[in-house]
């Protein structure tokens, strides 16, 4: 359990700012002779007590004598809290007259101190008489009255008295308020609590009973705490020492009940302070779950409908239970009030009511979910029937609810003999495994689905029938690739399609396609997409058992595969097809496997329909989907940051690679990380210029070290844009070793044919500003052969830029000019602001030769607007820095002169066009050593390359 501290004397509560201000206040005006009544009401749990304690604190830190007292419940000793209060005061050392001769006047007694009374609203008529008159009459000597209560229980006349007095501005109401999420994650950094989940790494198993590590998971997981106990401080504190966890909320307070009971003792108090047939009444309740209606209180607890009405009165009056917009029916105060009573009620009663209420529900139709609750509290009764509620419950949860579903699925496995294999319409427990895994799968825990879906084929294969082995294989596979082990994945799929016969057969069994389908979700992201086309293909034109949604897996697959492999005519049609069919669908079964919208998504972007995969990729996509029990998400999310790159939408784009990678890191898929601070960086470039360009290059060194082996898909992505990253921030010697050696070699052949002329191009230009001008016009040349065959219209506008920019370094302007405006519209045609207004900025030298200033100019207005309108300072920079080298307005002095007596030397020989190597062997440098000299001579004079060092050089003498 979390143990969850009493807090200590002179700890004031957290989140009390104001209350606490208002308490010091009072106990100032005390001391310079001013009494006063100060009135701490809320519902219960809110923390009036607390308050009460810091007032008291805050009195004895100041040499203020303090009385204290509490009402007892059901107490009917006239003037008891009074009394008590009068020999506290007596035990401190005071002396006076007999209590009964002084019990209407607290005002003597207790002059010049401070009387706290908590919990009035159970005081008696008479002290409650005396408390009257003193919140509407003004004592002969000053004092302090507090007083804590819960107005919904106080005496009428009392409440009305300090109604009174509060509109009088006699008395002080303090009236506390829900917790917000940032005092709760103070309150559980104080406790020491652990973030409230299992454990899914090994590395985690050690996480666990550390102090946490990361603010950030603590303030998601107190936020999701702060709306579980709806702020209050009570059930806040009980649900941390039920070691509360969120998949498991409102069903079960948490895993550990008899913390829950040990830190509810308050609460049992009031329990038990109930009639007998209130208590039953409360117990048949929590049973049923809030909210409830009074005639199945009645039914299940046996006690009739009037006696029934008569306790659930009792319970309203006891502020347990209250009206809940729900037919007439009713909810305890909080859900974690339920809990309670349900563990403090017998074993013998829960097991007879819960299935009393499964009856009931199962008699109305009720819905599987409702009947499974019942379900798990009878395993221990009769696993039979409760395993056979559970499942059907788990089937209807398993895509809206995988933890509740996997939970469900796990406890009836563990309650059923080994040889149990269902009998009737009871499901088998081969049935029961394949869903618990998918389940477990859908919710996360991937190390336990793994071990389980090994286990299965490894304990019961013998057993297992043929579709059921295909299945088994499917969910292994697919657990295996979660976790990022491909050739695991790949092995164990393969494996279960050798025993298909080929060609395939006509119809193809569902499972069958379960399994096709996972083989090719393996091959498409470790990159082999060759090895799968062949199978997708044939499957995809092969009638088959399959619902609709998992044939438009299916064709989604096909087509990413054909556009992996470059043949995009055929993509495009299949690309826009699939497209209609998963429009068609409804959001539950177009995410139904999570993949499907995520492959939709990347096809749609490699074929540059940009607002297709925008749309697909964030369609249903909602806040808790980015929570840590979502991580099948992550292709998702990391195709809409993509998609948010290319089309400028920076910030978002950040947001999305940093929720993958606090989806990512607890669960060990590095290439997910790696890909997402890839796309990091790149987008913090563009947004922040050359100030962050040292935090980008530094982001960019840390991804690179961490690149997975290969060049599967994750690889490849990654490598282009931290090459495109390290152009951006001025470092063009590391953009072409990424590239080289990310991509294969010179001609790139790990690249994909789809994106090979945009990372072709990029090869290009780092050469060409490394100073290699012959080199870069074969790469273009290269991208050029490559773009004409696919016809993209995005490839071939970066192309042009390349091709530009070799025209601008030899002098011909016009073709640059040309050029430039080709890529710039197209760029602007695509919704690709961003690279539109980069491209007019780096074309507005040729603009100028060509054109002349005012064009020249105007194009660098345009792209100035863009940048502003889309957060690109980079472009921003750009266009200042061309801007006053075509107006004259250089730097006052050489440029030279910024830099130190190595760099200069370095800088003339770069100017001179020899290469990299050819100036470390003249310096006596290791190349490493050059390129990143060069990298900060780029930055201190403000230029993106070797061939605009060059420029500025010769223009300034």
């Amino acid at each position: 359990m979390t143990a969850v501290p009493i807090t200590a004397t002179h700890e004031h509560p957290v989140g009390r700012e104001t209350e606490l201000s208002l308490l010091a206040r009072t106990v100032a005006a005390l001391r310079d002779g001013r009494g006063s009544v100060v009135e701490i009401t809320g519902e219960p749990g809110i923390g009036k007590t607390h308050l009460a304690t810091a007032l008291v604190d805050l009195a004895t830190q100041q040499g203020v004598p303090v009385i204290r007292a509490h009402a007892v419940r059901g107490n009917t000793t006239p003037f008891q809290v009074l009394r008590d209060a009068w020999e506290a005061r007596r035990a401190g050392g005071a002396k006076g007259k007999p209590f009964d001769e002084v019990r209407d006047l607290p005002g003597e007694w207790a002059a010049g101190c401070v009387l706290v009374l908590d919990d009035i609203h159970w005081c008696d008529p008479d002290s409650a008489a005396v408390l009257v008159r003193l919140a509407r009459s003004v004592a002969p000597r000053p004092f302090l009255l507090a007083l804590a209560h819960r107005p919904g229980q106080t005496a009428p006349e009392l409440r009305q008295a300090l109604e009174d007095g509060v509109r009088a501005d006699t008395v002080t109401r303090i009236e506390p308020g829900p917790l917000d999420a940032e005092a709760v994650a103070a309150l559980l950094a104080r406790w020491g609590t652990p973030v409230a989940r299992e454990p899914r790494t090994p590395a985690e198993l050690e996480e666990l009973a550390a102090p946490l590590r990361y603010s950030a998971e603590l303030q998601e997981f107190a936020a999701r705490l702060c709306a579980a106990a709806e702020g209050n401080p009570r059930y806040l504190r009980l649900l941390a020492a039920a070691n509360w966890q969120p998949e498991h909320w409102p069903d079960l307070p948490g895993t550990d009940a008899v913390g829950l009971l040990r830190e509810a003792k308050p609460l049992i108090a009031e329990l038990d302070a109930l009639t007998p047939q209130a208590a039953v009444a409360a117990s048949a309740a929590a049973v049923l779950g809030s909210p409830f209606r009074p005639q199945d209180v009645a039914q299940v607890s046996g006690l009739g409908l009037d006696r029934t009405l008569d306790a659930l009165a009792e319970l309203e009056r006891a502020e347990l239970v209250r009206s809940a917009d729900w037919k007439g029916g009713l909810a305890f105060r909080h859900p974690v009030i339920g809990h309670v009573a349900h563990e403090r009620a017998g074993v013998s009663f829960r097991l007879r009511a819960h299935r009393r209420a499964l009856e009931l529900i199962t008699g109305r139709g009720g819905r599987a979910r409702e009947r499974a609750r019942h379900a798990e509290h009878l395993l221990g009764a009769d696993a039979a029937l409760a395993a056979r509620v559970l499942a059907e419950g788990a089937a209807e949860l398993a895509v809206r609810e995988p933890e509740t579903a996997a939970r469900w699925l796990r406890s009836a496995l563990e309650s059923l003999p080994e040889g149990h294999d269902g009998e009737g319409e009871s499901p088998t427990r081969t049935e029961m495994e394949l869903a618990c895994c998918r389940a477990l799968i859908a919710s996360g825990r991937l190390h336990e689905a793994r071990t389980r879906a090994h286990e299965l084929l490894a304990h019961r294969h013998a057993a297992l029938g043929e579709r059921q082995s295909l299945q088994a294989h499917a969910v292994c596979a697919n657990a295996e690739r979660q976790l990022g082990r491909y050739a695991e994945a790949a092995a164990i799929a393969g494996a279960a399609l050798g025993l298909l016969p080929r060609p395939l057969p006509d119809p193809l069994p569902a499972e069958a396609v379960e399994l096709i389908i996972e083989y090719g979700l393996v091959h498409v992201l470790s990159g082999a997409h060759d090895q799968a086309r062949d199978l997708l293909r044939e499957a995809a034109r092969t009638p088959s058992e399959a619902d609709g949604a998992d044939r438009t897996v299916l064709r989604v697959l096909n087509a990413l595969c054909a556009t992996h492999a470059g043949d995009l005519d055929e993509a495009a049609d299949e690309v826009t097809r699939c497209a209609r069919l998963v429009d068609a669908l409804p959001d539950p079964l177009a995410g139904r496997t999570p993949e499907t919208l995520a492959l939709l998504g990347s096809a749609e972007l490699y074929l540059e329909r940009f607002a297709d995969a925008a749309r697909h990729l964030s369609r249903g996509l909602a806040p808790a989907d980015s929570g840590p029990q979502r991580p099948i998400l992550l292709h998702r999310l990391l195709g809409l940051a993509t998609a948010e790159l290319w089309t400028g939408r920076l910030e978002a784009s950040q947001r999305h690679a940093r929720e993958v990678e606090n989806l990512a890191r607890p669960l060990g898929v590095q290439p997910a990380v790696t890909l997402a601070q890839a796309i990091r960086a790149t987008a913090l470039v563009w947004a922040h210029g050359r100030e962050r360009a040292d935090e980008a290059v530094t982001l960019v060194e840390e991804v690179t070290s961490t690149l997975p082996p290969g060049h599967g898909w994750w690889s490849a992505s990654a490598t282009g844009l931290l090459a495109q990253a390290r152009l951006l921030a001025g470092d063009a010697a590391g953009s072409r070793r990424t590239l080289l050696e990310g991509g294969g070699g010179k001609r790139l052949p790990r690249v994909r044919p789809f994106s090979r002329p945009l990372l072709l191009t990029l090869l290009a230009t780092a050469t060409l500003d490394c100073g290699d001008r012959e080199e870069a016009h074969r790469l273009v040349r290269a991208a050029e052969a490559e773009s004409d065959r696919l016809g993209l219209p995005i490839q071939e506008a970066y192309v042009h830029c390349a091709r530009a920019q070799l025209h601008t370094a030899d002098g011909e302007h016009d073709a640059a000019a040309k050029l430039f405006d080709l890529a710039a519209e197209a760029f602007r045609s695509a919704d690709m602001p961003v690279q539109y207004a980069w491209t007019l900025a780096t074309g507005a030298r040729s603009f100028h030769e060509a054109h002349g200033p005012a064009a020249a100019l105007g194009h660098l207005d345009a792209a100035e607007a863009v940048a502003r309108a889309y957060g690109a300072l980079l472009v921003q920079e750009r266009v200042t820095s061309t801007r006053a080298e075509l107006s004259g307005n250089t730097l006052g002095t050489h440029p030279l002169g910024l830099l130190s007596d190595r760099e200069r030397e370095i800088a003339e020989l770069a100017a001179t066009t020899l290469r990299t190597r050819e100036i470390a062997e003249r310096l006596f440098l290791s190349p490493r050593t050059v390129e990143t000299h060069l990298s900060r001579i780029y930055r201190k004079l403000e230029v993106p390359s070797r061939l605009a060092l060059s420029d500025l050089l010769r223009r300034s003498g």
